[in-house]
């Protein structure tokens, strides 16, 4: 949480959840978000963190350091066992605490060191230990079971997907409760470490750097480690066969992979290489990369009819790769959210468009770079088709992913630019994604950010082209 410690950044993080449709400050929860009221009773944690959109995502009362992911997977049978260690640390006395987790049956459980008791409600797994837990604990899961998609997931298709050769974990808002026990929410993010085994001779590919792999009795174990904090959702596990390629950039590890039955040699290999060369050019204009690795995996799956930006590791569909062009606006896109909202993370879904309108704004800035056409032609097309009814600071639950968000989102950056000027709007980038790094945002952080970089009074124009809903002017060059 920037500067503040683990335990004044959760109470700070639940606090900025408030901030909505306005610019104004952010306000305060209710005490029964941390836990500290309502039906849980005292000491219990919440089921949720009160996201205006998703309030049952994450859980209250405590704050996640760390987890330590172990699990063996079958794709012949689809049988997934695992056991994931979480250090945490309780923000507030707790009874009892929750965990987002989709069902798979709990044969096990251990909070700080004893015996503790679980009890599953729906997509809640409610934990209650031995004895009252305060300051830093543990926790110790084991399960085993079919794990499936999110049942009636709250857009994005997220979760678990068996595929013809392994699986393909992936999704937002969220994925990451479909295969092990999770405070499912971007505001506790935490560092990771993940062991997958897998039968001998598939891939299993996750976030971060890889650890090596060893291999017994017909099982491969492969390792890997985010050691920068990450949001649940962009956690992922990738099995199946696949065309590796692993070496290095610029001193860190670069793993990239394409389905093995997606034929050699073609544009989803040639984009995949240009990951580091693409990385490289974002860097000058964000500032340093903020990973520890790069890399990229085009899946063959067909149900998967998106990319997401996991952490480190973007996850591809394979359906952007047949169009007319080389994919490799898509890989900026992706890398590009390594800056902005997988370091630069937001407190709240109804702030997407700070993900999501800088990152299609960086694939425009790759297309000029790339193919010649210009940021300012793309702009004024945009601009010109765009519906503006949806309003891309809070564009409502069913919008997230809508173009109010990643076109009228892009057409905001670009205000920007055109009102301050190109000096200071870089300048801008790169101070947030330095000041912010690893932390949580508002809007309301970004515009008070872009007015100080900036020397200018700048909340008209966000007012305009984030919350109005009728054309707003082209500022003047």
């Amino acid at each position: 949480m920037g500067s503040l410690s683990r335990r004044a950044g959760v109470r700070w993080i639940a606090a900025t959840l408030v901030a909505t449709s306005t610019l104004a400050a952010c306000g305060s929860l209710p005490d029964d978000v941390l836990g500290i009221g309502g039906g849980g009773g005292v000491g219990a944690g919440a089921d949720g963190l009160g996201d205006p959109y998703f309030p049952r995502y994450g859980n209250g009362g405590y704050d996640v350091g760390h987890y330590d992911i172990r699990v063996r997977y079958d794709p012949d049978s689809d049988r997934l066992s695992g056991n994931v260690a979480i250090s945490a640390t309780a923000v507030m006395p707790l009874r009892r605490f929750n965990l987002d987790f989709e069902g798979l049956p709990v044969s096990r459980a251990v909070v700080a060191g004893r015996p503790a008791t679980t009890r599953q409600r729906g997509s809640e797994l409610q934990v209650t230990p031995e004895s009252e837990l305060t300051g830093a604990f543990t926790v110790e899961l084991e399960y085993a079971g079919v794990p499936t998609m999110i049942p009636e997931a709250a857009l994005g298709r997220g979760g678990f997907r068996h595929t013809d050769d392994g699986a393909v974990v992936i999704g937002q808002p969220e994925s990451a409760s479909s295969w092990f026990p999770v405070n499912d929410h971007p505001l506790d993010k935490a560092t990771y470490r993940v062991e997958i085994t897998v039968p001998e001779g598939r891939t299993a590919l996750s976030n971060g750097v890889p650890d090596g792999s060893t291999t017994a009795d017909g099982w491969t174990t492969w390792r890997w480690a985010e050691r920068v904090p990450m949001a649940s959702y962009l956690a992922t596990m990738v099995v199946g066969d696949f065309r590796v390629q692993s070496g290095s950039h610029r001193d860190r590890p670069m793993v990239t992979a394409v389905a093995a039955s997606i034929p050699a040699g073609g544009v989803e290999d040639a984009a995949l290489a240009r990951t580091g060369e693409i990385a490289d050019f974002l860097e000058e204009r964000f500032g340093p990369y903020p990973m520890e690795a790069y890399g990229g995996v085009i899946v063959a799956d067909e149900t998967v009819k998106f990319a997401l930006e996991n952490q480190s590791r973007p996850v591809y569909g394979p359906d952007y790769f047949r169009r007319e062009d080389d994919g490799t606006w898509l890989v900026a896109h992706e890398l590009a959210h390594q800056w902005f909202g997988n370091s630069v993370s937001i407190a709240g879904w109804q702030h997407i468009w700070l993900n999501e309108g800088f990152a299609t704004y960086a694939q425009w800035l790759w297309d000029e770079h790339n193919r010649g056409a210009a940021v300012q032609t793309v702009f004024e097309a945009t601009y010109g088709a765009t519906d503006w009814s949806v309003r891309t600071g809070d564009p409502g639950r069913a919008n997230i992913f809508s173009n109010g968000v990643y076109h009228r989102g892009a057409l905001t950056v670009h205000a920007l630019r055109l009102t301050v000027g190109d000096e200071a709007f870089f300048d801008i980038l790169k101070t947030w994604t330095a000041e912010r790094r690893n932390g949580n945002v508002v809007t309301a952080d970004f515009v008070a950010l872009a007015e100080r970089v900036s020397g200018e009074s700048l909340r008209p124009l966000f007012d305009a082209w984030l919350f109005g809903t009728t054309q707003p002017p082209v500022p003047e060059r």
